[in-house]
Formats: C-alpha cells, sequence, structure tokens
C-alpha cells in the first residue's frame, strides 16, 4: 500500500511543499498541542451539534460540514494564519499568483456509518477550465480527534496528481491519512483523495482550511460568511488574507452604492472595514509595450 510523507514543525518548507505538488500529501504530525485542539472542540463543538447532516451521497448523509469558522471561532483565526501553514501555501502557489486568498473554512464531522466519500479532485469545483500546468489550491485537513483506518482517515493517492482524468487507482494506490489529534494533513488541489468509511462508534472531526490563487473565485464566500460588520475587528492580515483587499490591481474594487465619499469611485475592499490598504499593486502587467 502506497504511503504518505510524514514531518514535524522543524521540518524545510520547501520540501514539504515539494512533495505535496508531486505526491500530492503530506503529513505534519503534532503541528498544534493538544491545548489547541481542546479550545478548538470548545469553541465548534457547539456550532457543528447544530450543523443538519449532508444532502447527498457526495457530502455523505452521516456527515456534517460547519462553515464561516473565522467568524465563528477565535481559534480557528489562529489555524488560518498559521505561520507554518501560511509559508508553505505562498511557496506552493506563488508561482502562479501575486497573492494568496482564503478558500474554505469547514468543520468535517464524520458520523459512525458513514460510507466512504467518492474520491475527486478538488480543482473540479472551478469546472476543470484551470491549466493542468496550474495548481490552484493549497489543502489543511487538522485532526481534532485521531484519524484512523476505522474511523474514516481521509483517503489519498499518492502520486496521482499528474494522473489522466481516465485513470483509476487500485487499492495499493491509495492510502488513509492516519494521525493524531493535532496533527495536520496538507493535500493539493490535484490530488484524488475523499473521506473515509467510519466503522466506529465514534466521531472523526476535522478541520478543513484551504488556500487558494488571488484572482480565482472562492469556494466560501467570505464576504458572507463573515460580512465587514464582523470582519472589521479582525487582525488586518486575516481580514485580507479573506478577500479584503485587492486581489491584484484592478481586481477586487467597489463603488459605495449609497454616497460618493471621495474624488474617485473606485474605492479598495479595506476602506469598508474603516482602514487603508497596506500594499498596492502596479498595472505594468496590465500594459503592452507600445511602438
Amino acid at each position: 500500500m502506497a504511503e504518505l510523507a510524514r514531518f514535524t514543525l522543524d521540518s524545510n518548507e520547501d520540501e514539504i511543499a515539494e512533495v505535496v505538488r508531486i505526491d500530492g500529501g503530506a503529513i505534519i504530525e503534532d503541528a498544534i498541542d493538544l491545548h489547541m485542539v481542546e479550545r478548538l472542540e470548545t469553541e465548534l463543538r457547539p456550532w457543528i451539534d447544530k450543523t443538519p447532516g449532508g444532502l447527498d451521497n457526495f457530502s455523505g448523509h452521516n456527515t456534517t460540514r460547519t462553515g464561516a469558522l473565522v467568524a465563528r471561532s477565535a481559534a480557528c483565526r489562529e489555524l488560518v494564519m498559521h505561520d507554518k501553514i501560511i509559508s508553505m501555501a505562498n511557496r506552493f502557489l506563488g508561482p502562479y499568483t501575486n497573492k494568496i486568498q482564503l478558500h474554505l473554512t469547514q468543520v468535517i464531522n464524520i458520523k459512525p456509518g458513514q460510507g466512504t466519500q467518492p474520491l475527486h479532485r478538488d480543482r473540479l469545483a472551478w469546472g476543470g477550465y484551470i491549466p493542468d500546468q496550474i495548481e490552484p489550491q493549497f489543502n489543511t485537513m487538522w485532526a481534532l480527534t485521531d484519524f484512523t483506518d476505522e474511523n474514516g482517515g481521509t483517503r489519498i493517492v499518492p502520486g496521482s496528481p499528474g494522473w489522466d482524468e481516465e485513470r483509476r487507482a487500485t487499492d495499493d494506490e491509495k492510502t488513509q491519512a492516519a494521525m493524531g489529534a493535532g496533527s495536520v494533513l496538507l493535500y493539493s488541489g490535484s490530488v484524488i483523495h475523499g473521506g473515509g468509511e467510519n466503522r466506529s462508534d465514534a466521531d472523526r472531526a476535522g478541520v478543513n482550511i484551504t488556500y487558494t490563487l488571488g484572482w480565482l473565485r472562492t469556494e466560501e464566500n467570505q464576504f458572507l460568511s463573515c460580512p465587514p460588520e464582523v470582519a472589521k475587528d479582525l487582525d488586518p492580515e486575516l481580514a485580507d488574507l479573506m478577500g479584503y483587499s485587492m486581489g491584484n490591481y484592478a481586481l477586487g474594487y467597489y463603488s459605495e452604492p449609497h454616497g460618493m465619499p471621495g474624488p474617485v469611485d473606485l474605492l479598495t475592499p479595506e476602506i469598508v472595514l474603516g482602514r487603508k490598504p497596506s500594499s498596492k499593486h502596479s498595472n505594468s502587467a496590465l500594459l503592452t509595450p507600445q511602438e
């Protein structure tokens, strides 16, 4: 059976990012301590318990998916902005974008009796229109409980990012992300993966936080999940990552619908949070050489 590479927080970031790029997945063991796991469980459990079950076979009828984690959990904000993860996300996605953004925040809670999720690639959320040579997504799955073969640890097909669409994984090409609570699975948007079958008598809970290219539409609409009245009190770097900043020159401005607050009717998203942008993008990429 295939195996996933395992690292620690002290491991070389370039090496980890390259393994994720080629193999599609890797595990960092004990990435957060058990105190942080307990904080996350305490803050998220009331929301998890309120979340209705899945609506289809893909999402899982015995699986709940709880979002809006930035608005709902201070501990999740720390996960989103984890220095090591942000650094690797930038290294991984940097060749294709000037800026990364937060794509998704979600607790995936697989309950006893849930069968396997169909294997899939997350990049297909964009309909298959992104060229194969562009990697659009850097994903994390933080274990709130132990992930085991029995309770639905995420299934991964190492090496599958470069596979043709028609190729199907054999059993010996698949593996499961067995890891302890506090560990994190890193995986690309191109790797074949899916939730595992929970044959145990307890829930398997993980926090799924993913990042994408600054010029793509995000899976979770951050402006609705975390509207300006909430985002204005967040750390500016986190708000920027959520899209309350320009993705590039002329990418993401707005106009105030009820008035004309300044000399130019093109405002940067930071204005709605009551602050000025921390960086300015050049328009040089839009210009063509003139004869």
